[in-house]
């Protein structure tokens, strides 16, 4: 059975493990530092999916005041399924609650980004099939801090 719920910290570890999946590795300690500033903050929303009793997916979004118009906008700033798991709903579950906040919240808009490269393919078919448009492009630029 599929549950989606707010993250806790005792999610910390199942989320470290489940950045790693996404790319971005941490050990619990940086993870549960990350975790509380970001709980703190009332802008910003965690929710994590269990499976059959285990964490097996993690969605976070924050609210952005735009500058190009008088709404609000989410964005979905972290979005992943244990791989083991992908094909059962999962992500278009965690998706939806971001959605669902989203609208709750008053935003007019919600987007993503995600990483121009191969490993990224099957998750842009899945964000088209979710609705999302390709509208852009995203620049980075390291600013030395560590």
């Amino acid at each position: 059975m599929l549950t989606v719920r707010e993250f806790t910290l005792q999610d910390v570890e199942a989320a470290a493990e489940l950045m790693a999946h996404l790319g971005y590795p941490a050990s619990a300690g940086s993870m549960i530092r990350r975790m509380e500033r970001i709980c703190s903050d009332p802008g910003y929303r965690t929710w994590v999916a269990e499976y059959q009793g285990r964490v097996v997916g993690l969605v976070g979004a924050r609210r952005v005041i735009l500058y190009e118009s008088d709404h609000i906008a989410v964005q979905i700033a972290a979005l992943v399924t244990d791989p083991r798991y992908r094909g059962r709903g999962i992500g278009r579950a965690l998706l939806g609650q971001a959605e669902t906040w989203a609208e709750q919240a008053g935003a007019a808009q919600i987007y993503l980004t995600s990483g121009n490269r191969p490993e990224r393919r099957e998750a842009h078919r899945f964000y088209k099939r979710a609705g999302y448009e390709i509208t852009g492009f995203r620049f980075s630029k390291s600013l030395g801090q560590k």
